[in-house]
């Protein structure tokens, strides 16, 4: 790393923050790559080991789970943000504060959720919400309270990577998840090995072993770096909560309507199709989301950073990293048009014959993550600020509209799977425009009114 720090010297990198951020861009490009390679093997060994039909019932049962990540009710956003203004300030008894706040409210609030579920599980008949087999509702019918609940569980251990990231240790996440997509592969590969298809034994496997990893790395990282920081629950405080609440009450309301917008799809194409169409169109979202993986790697290290930057007033550092995080959004797009025309020579390397995935499926596919990667940068810089009030009131509207809009075009206009994405898209365009006006007023304190809250 000695010698990166020289190179970034010789470029005219100064800043100690890019040097930073470049180091654990580049550290997590590692593991973000063999999380990429591991996921990419996991999606083939998991059809061989499942079969197409249940692997479309995993992938929706996990869409329909992810969607109840925002019981954090933004708390993990919140306490990254308020984490790094109060260490920013040298108070770290707050930051203890905020710490154990975050985690006793979140662990509540997931107990709450275990035991709600249990009862709701006696009475839902889970063949049919994801229209299914009638002979899979005893197996689901075990397996959903052991993914939610362990589901659940993650959202308590995996505070532990907001605050590494909070704190400028930016690779960290990456490096756990590569450690979970590489363990995950194993014990697939070892499960072809020593058991039948088991959708059952698949499902548990793969939701108790990420947290497994998380918890090992809290109980790590607080009787070493962070013993400062370490949850007491003399340290909750109702005013604590209230700081990091009022911030990731926004985020909450965000992640819902992000988790409506990005995870109903895979619902609705089974509702409207089947689960073995979702398959196709998993595949498709996996490729192209290559690009995205990668821009992802150089634009989470800034969210903390800027908040970082923000708070000391070093607003030359944002434009000029503003920059050049445009100028690699639009490099990244270009990237998308590449693996657009290589699409269908990799998905024969990658999954063979076994499903077809329509180009026109690519096409649009294509367009849904230029679009979201174009406004990236500037979604980054307002997260870091916390003033996010106008990206929230944005995608709630255009939640509400995507699920009526994807069955008109899917259904009522006849695109099938492929008007499922259409969809998405024509409810992100509004993010093109609103994102970089704000940014723009914000950096050249011309914001006033919903623009700065």
């Amino acid at each position: 790393m000695k010698n990166i720090h020289k190179l970034l010297d010789l470029l005219g990198v100064k800043s100690d923050r890019t040097k930073n951020i470049t180091k654990h861009v580049l550290l997590s490009a590692v593991y973000k790559g063999g999380s990429i390679l591991s996921s990419f093997m996991l999606v083939p060994l998991t059809i061989n080991y499942l079969d197409t039909e249940n692997y479309g019932v995993w992938l929706t049962l996990s869409s329909f789970i992810a969607w109840f990540a925002f019981f954090d009710i933004g708390l993990g956003n919140g306490l990254r943000n308020k984490f790094t203004e109060a260490k920013v300030n040298g108070d770290m008894k707050l930051v203890r504060g905020y710490v154990s706040s975050a985690y006793y409210t979140i662990g509540a609030v997931s107990l709450g959720l275990i035991l709600t579920f249990c009862i709701l599980n006696f009475f839902i008949d889970w063949t049919s919400v994801f229209n299914t087999s009638p002979d899979l509702q005893k197996s689901l019918s075990i397996l959903m309270p052991i993914v939610f609940g362990f589901f659940c569980l993650r959202l308590v251990v995996k505070l532990i990577t907001t605050i590494y990231t909070a704190d400028q240790h930016h690779s960290m996440q990456g490096k756990i998840n590569f450690y979970i997509q590489l363990g995950s592969l194993a014990l697939v590969w070892l499960m072809t090995k020593t058991s039948e298809s088991s959708l059952l034994i698949f499902g548990t496997i793969y939701s108790i072993f990420p947290v497994v990893v998380l918890i090992m790395l809290n109980f790590f990282a607080f009787n070493t770096k962070y013993k400062a920081f370490k949850p007491a629950f003399a340290f909750w405080k109702k005013e604590y909560l209230k700081d990091i609440f009022g911030l990731g009450m926004k985020f909450f309301v965000i992640q819902i309507a992000k988790i409506i917008l990005f995870s109903t799809d895979n619902i609705i194409i089974t509702q409207l199709f089947g689960p073995e169409e979702v398959v196709p169109y998993t595949i498709a979202f996996k490729y192209f989301s290559i690009v995205e993986m990668g821009l992802s790697l150089i634009l989470m290290p800034y969210w903390s950073s800027m908040t970082e930057a923000y708070v000391k007033n070093d607003f030359n550092w944002i434009k000029n990293s503003m920059k050049n995080l445009i100028r690699i959004s639009f490099l990244s797009i270009l990237a998308i048009i590449v693996l657009l025309f290589c699409s269908k020579l990799f998905y024969e390397l990658w999954i063979g014959k076994q499903v077809v995935i329509p180009f026109s499926l690519s096409i649009f596919m294509a367009i849904y993550f230029a679009v979201t990667i174009f406004y990236a940068p500037f979604t980054h810089f307002i997260n870091g600020t916390g003033k996010v009030k106008l990206q929230m009131y944005a995608i709630i509207s255009t939640s509400v509209i995507n699920i009526p809009l994807s069955v008109f075009f899917a259904r009522t206009i006849g695109f099938d799977v492929s008007g499922v994405i259409i969809a998405t898209i024509v409810c992100l365009l509004p993010h093109v425009f609103l994102c970089p006006i704000q940014y723009s007023k914000i950096i050249n304190n011309k914001a006033y009114g919903i623009w700065n809250k």
